[in-house]
């Protein structure tokens, strides 16, 4: 690995998994009843926001509580690491919601499915950090207007800066997939467009994924274990 320069790595629910957050489908994906496809698709929204906002509420509550693991901490001793070699990029993008990489002290972190402690305001396009409730109809700190959301990709929605990583997967000379399924598109499919630009591609995950067979390596095992030995390695053929 002595060769790399630019890495990509992708991190989803596994990696969280450890810090006490529930994957999103856990116990066959249901909620008080409900599917997760009704509390998080914008129809969803519509037809029944208390229940949505009730959803969201527990989460942002859940996300609060959690700390950062080791996998979280050794992924950001890289992005320190990696900052301080001159042409060297690095890039986290997360599928999770929580801000458990940036409490662990990353700073490259790209969230494309959202964030559990933000906010968007349909009225005016802002977003504003939030802790608390939306269940009782805030108005938004910029515009005043009840017309507050969770700043979350739902099911029918384009995940957030698609640009930037595909632009980030075409430099990468290495792309790690952290704690993913490989079910859901399009981040399912970056370790594709990363080999199509020549990256090597290797999966650390409690077990394969649907994607296995698209990785040059697959290493198995708990991500607390699995990712402080991978950056060591890192660390030590970059010297």
């Amino acid at each position: 690995m002595a060769d790399i320069r630019n890495i990509v790595i992708l991190t989803g629910a596994g990696i969280s998994a450890e810090s006490g957050l529930r994957t999103f489908r856990a116990e066959d994906g249901l909620w008080e009843d409900y599917p997760v496809e009704d509390v998080a698709t914008p129809e969803a929204f519509r037809r029944d926001p208390e229940l949505v906002q009730r959803f969201y509420d527990a989460r942002r509550a859940g996300v609060r509580e959690a700390q950062p693991n080791p996998a979280h901490e050794a992924l950001a001793r890289l992005d320190r690491a990696w900052a301080q070699m001159p042409g060297r990029e690095l890039l986290i993008v997360t599928q999770n919601i929580d801000d458990l990489h940036e409490r662990a002290g990353a700073a490259r972190v790209l969230h494309m499915h959202g964030e559990a402690l933000s906010v968007w305001c349909m009225a005016c396009d802002a977003r504003h950090r939030w802790e608390g409730t939306l269940l009782d109809g805030p108005p938004c700190p910029s515009c005043g207007a009840v017309a507050l959301r969770p700043d979350i990709v739902w099911f029918g929605e384009m995940p957030y800066r698609m640009d930037e990583i595909f632009a980030a997967l075409a430099r990468a000379d290495l792309f790690v997939s952290i704690g993913t399924s490989g079910a859901v598109y399009p981040a399912a499919g970056f370790v594709q467009q990363a080999a199509a630009h020549g990256a090597r591609t290797v999966e650390l995950n409690l077990e394969r994924s649907q994607g296995s067979h698209w990785f040059d390596e697959s290493r198995l095992g708990p991500a607390s274990v699995l990712v402080p030995a991978w950056v060591d390695e890192v660390l030590e053929a970059a010297r």
